[in-house]
């Protein structure tokens, strides 16, 4: 795609007299250019989902979600593979994958689904998601959209971060997104008490919220509360 398009879509995310860049209108332009049914922008650190910055239903965000408390989905294999992750038929699929995460997005509606990694250079940011209500792969101007939205939506993540404090999230990446800092503030903790990093930690939460059929970020409440403590939990728990 030429770059007047991409100059185009960045200048309809971020007119001349605005003072910022809405991630929800992000997300839409995303839908609208390459004709999905929807979209999510979800940011990784190191091969961990941090949260959403945008999506644009109900389902969309159910999907970030699922990725953000399972661990799975195609922008979490997108992001970690650094490249395109992409299944057109989520209820039949050549490979099964994501088994935790396909029975839900089924449920809610979802037939197909990718993932593109968002990347400047060699810095990683997370990675697009885009939905389908209806079994089908991608058409090549479909992908080649998706790429490029991708790309925008990229730099548009590091202008946004830019002018931030060192250490924290951007107001206008927080605003509207789901970050769920409960759950990285019980990572910390588990962390500590199993003597681990965080990213083991999070795993740990993980499959204890799935053992238990219970939301991670009831999991991680109970442990910034100090009622579950894991470093007195079974190993096989």
């Amino acid at each position: 795609m030429p770059g007047e398009r991409r100059l185009g879509i960045l200048t309809r995310l971020v007119g001349p007299t605005a003072s910022g860049m809405e991630t929800k209108l992000l997300c839409a332009v995303c839908v609208e250019v390459t004709g999905v049914t929807g979209a999510g922008i979800m940011l990784m650190s190191g091969d961990m989902p941090s949260g959403s910055v945008c999506t644009t239903s109900t389902v969309s965000e159910l999907i970030e979600k699922l990725q953000y408390e399972l661990g799975e989905g195609p922008s979490v294999d997108a992001h970690n593979k650094d490249r395109p992750v992409l299944e057109p038929d989520l209820a039949d699929p050549k490979v099964p994958r994501w088994l935790a995460f396909s029975g839900p997005a089924i449920t809610a509606g979802v037939r197909a689904v990718f993932g593109f990694p968002l990347q400047v250079g060699a810095v990683r940011l997370g990675a697009l998601t885009l939905y389908c209500d209806r079994v089908g792969p991608l058409t090549d101007d479909q992908h080649a959209d998706a790429l490029v939205m991708a790309d925008v939506a990229a730099q548009a993540v590091l202008v946004l971060q830019a002018n931030a404090p060192l250490g924290t999230l951007a107001s206008e990446l927080e605003t509207g997104g789901d970050f769920q800092y409960v759950v990285h503030q019980a990572a910390g903790m588990v962390a500590v008490q199993l003597d681990v990093n965080v990213a083991d930690a999070m795993i740990r939460m993980r499959g204890h919220a799935f053992a238990h059929d219970r939301r991670l970020a009831d999991v991680a409440g109970d442990v910034v509360a100090r009622v579950l403590h894991f470093d007195e939990l079974d190993l096989d728990d």
